[in-house]
């Protein structure tokens, strides 16, 4: 078995085999959210993300196994997840400050830094190529994690929409991999496939688990380091288009940090079980609002709209990977 298959495969079977345990836990424990986008709003078990980092952990020494000299890479990699996980679960088990939580994930980024695993020239552009940005691009990773961890949690308005959004990111970084020859981004976003495609199958219309902070956050921040690690970060920035636009609409309009539950919710539930965009005036003007400002959808229909949004961003990732290669 190749160490790609490998990585691949041990994260799927990891993930799918302690998800239901996880489940089971928050049950048990009574950590569990309410599905606010359907009408007899069912209690749903929180905190799947755990289940991703299993499988990812798993995948990751199982590369460390077969390719010893990846271990700084992997670790940096893994360390990252873990770091923003385990504010996520912070926040999921005791709500943070809208403020501190970013901060506290501006620390995923600090293995990369502490283990030298980055390029430090910086990103490659298409047409312009390699940049020398040794003293700034430090400092663009620890802000680059922090970033794409709290996108991705900003951008989990209905069932199946972070986790199905996150793993066409997670294919289109597989694809631009393997076109410019970065090797890294391959085996790196193969480790973090597997238990995506496992939470989105659970968590996909209508969800059996919701991720919780504990997901998002460390999702974002395993895709943020790929970027870094992999050497794609201007291939991830067109792929993170819908997060990253999603973000700056929100926060625009209110203005400063927030967290969901400060705020009027953007989606409103109709009697035919629809989703309408709210009239709220103080309500964030978010991507899922805009979608829903043509009219009523069902819950099914505005995470495909979501999906579809993120296979057009990754098409133009992959376009930009090939300008790479063909100009820098």
């Amino acid at each position: 078995m190749s160490v790609e298959l490998a990585a691949f495969t041990v994260g799927f079977a990891s993930s799918l085999l302690s998800m239901p345990l996880v489940m089971k836990l928050m049950k048990k424990k009574r950590i569990v959210g309410i599905d606010m986008h359907k009408k007899n709003r069912p209690s749903i078990p929180e905190m799947g993300g755990v289940a991703v980092l299993i499988g990812l952990s798993a995948s990751v020494l199982t590369v460390i196994l077969l390719m010893p000299e990846k271990t700084r890479l992997m670790i940096s990699f893994l360390s990252a997840a873990l770091i923003a996980g385990t504010v996520g679960a912070l926040d999921d088990l005791k709500p943070l400050n809208a403020k501190i939580k970013p901060l506290l994930t501006l620390f995923s980024g600090m293995p990369i830094l502490l283990l030298g695993t980055y390029n430090p020239r910086g990103p490659i552009f298409p047409i312009i190529g390699q940049t020398r940005l040794t003293v700034i691009y430090p400092l663009m990773i620890v802000v680059a994690l922090a970033v794409t961890s709290n996108a991705v949690n900003m951008m989990d308005p209905f069932n199946g929409t972070m986790s199905g959004t996150c793993t066409v990111i997670t294919a289109t970084l597989i694809i631009s991999s393997l076109l410019l020859g970065r090797y890294d981004g391959v085996i790196l976003s193969l480790c973090i496939f597997g238990p995506l495609i496992i939470l989105y199958l659970f968590n996909r219309y209508p969800a059996k688990v919701f991720s919780g902070d504990v997901g998002s956050l460390s999702i974002g921040a395993a895709l943020g380091a790929i970027a870094i690690l992999g050497r794609l970060e201007i291939v991830a920035v067109v792929a993170f288009a819908p997060q990253i636009m999603n973000a700056f609409y929100g926060l625009s309009t209110i203005g400063r940090l927030y967290e969901r539950r400060e705020v009027p919710r953007p989606v409103t539930l109709l009697e035919d079980g629809k989703l309408m965009a709210t009239s709220h005036p103080d309500a964030p003007l978010t991507l899922a609002r805009m979608i829903l400002a043509r009219g009523p959808l069902h819950e099914r229909e505005a995470a495909r709209i979501f999906i579809i949004i993120s296979i057009i961003s990754g098409i133009l990732a992959i376009f930009t990977a090939y300008l790479i290669k063909v100009t820098a």
